[in-house]
């Protein structure tokens, strides 16, 4: 089997990927200098950069030989509109599991425990001694039921909180795990002082969060977004926010990046993070395992992991 170039970011591939790069030619692409169409044309494993601009999957039709997109991100929905027919797409699920999941609950607790308010307040030497919300006892509607969903219910166990879990269809698990199906929502909603979202992007999870879903949360409930910006109708979260019907923790907005000015940055009650969910130091080890196990599995012609299914053809999400 000829398997071609593979093109990936890091300039010690040799250490990263060890031996798992034996008999494959190894090029670099760091989202910097145009790796030219002679490396482009012998494509066929390509690795974009993590993070990367649109250019970096631009490049992707100037790659006719390629067979396989390995992304080092869990959404697809940016790589979707680049990817050519018959070409396999891999997410790097299992890679921001414990990052994102760990920045969930350091936003919720935040939020509740009004930490970004305490270090405004250290500025200025003000003690601000009140009683704030616990997350103990809170009741937390995880909208989302993939690896990072799992992640975070695990880490929210040992809170004390009362979990209600939510994917694209009722089902019950192994373990006796009820996971709802989203047409349950609006009657779930009510009932969460919480609600953590944790949905891919896609045509049906794009504005799920509107006005009509922010209404039926309870007044002074907490909304976490760690999954894109597009899930919530940012117009409409604005609206809640201001006359104080909720509150929100977000480490992903729309639009992306969040502009200067942007109303959401002084909306009462809202915390940002700029996206930083996934890039920790937990990242770099589990992303190298991820595309070194990947390539071996090419070079041995083994099926690949986490291959994704196209727009319209998922069956659960």
């Amino acid at each position: 089997m000829t398997h071609g170039l593979v093109l990936q970011p890091w300039p010690d591939h040799a250490e990263v990927l060890g031996s798992t790069d034996e008999g494959l030619e190894v090029e670099v692409y760091d989202g910097s200098a145009d790796p030219g169409d002679d490396v482009l044309g012998r494509t066929t494993f390509y690795v974009p950069p993590y993070m990367g601009a649109t250019g970096t999957l631009e490049l992707i039709g100037r790659m006719p030989r390629l067979r396989v997109v390995q992304t080092l991100t869990a959404g697809v929905d940016n790589v979707w509109p680049f990817l050519p027919e018959g070409v396999t797409l891999c997410n790097a699920a299992g890679v921001h599991d414990a990052s994102t999941a760990e920045l969930a609950v350091g936003l919720l607790l935040a939020s509740l425990r009004r930490i970004d308010d305490f270090a405004r307040a250290q500025a200025t030497g003000e003690w601000r001694h009140a009683r704030y919300d616990s997350l103990a006892d809170r009741r937390v509607l995880v909208v989302g039921a993939g690896h990072v969903a799992q992640a975070l219910v695990h880490r929210l166990e040992p809170f004390e909180v009362d979990i209600t879990r939510v994917g694209r269809t009722h089902r019950v698990l192994d373990d006796g795990t009820v996971v709802h199906g989203t047409d349950e929502l609006p009657g779930l909603l009510p009932e969460a002082d919480v609600v953590v979202l944790v949905v891919p992007q896609t045509v049906e999870t794009t504005g799920l969060v509107d006005a009509a879903f922010l209404a039926r949360m309870p007044r002074g409930a907490l909304l976490v977004n760690v999954a894109r910006g597009g899930v919530v109708v940012t117009d409409d979260l604005l609206a809640a926010v201001r006359r104080g019907h909720v509150r929100a923790a977000l480490d992903v907005t729309d639009p992306e990046p969040l502009p200067p000015g942007h109303p959401l940055w002084t909306a009462p009650g809202v915390l940002i993070s700029p996206h930083v969910g996934g890039d920790t130091t937990a990242f770099l080890p589990r992303a190298h395992r991820l595309v070194a196990q990947q390539l071996r599995r090419w070079r041995l012609g083994e099926p690949l992991e986490n291959v994704m299914t196209p727009p319209g053809e998922r069956s659960e999400g």
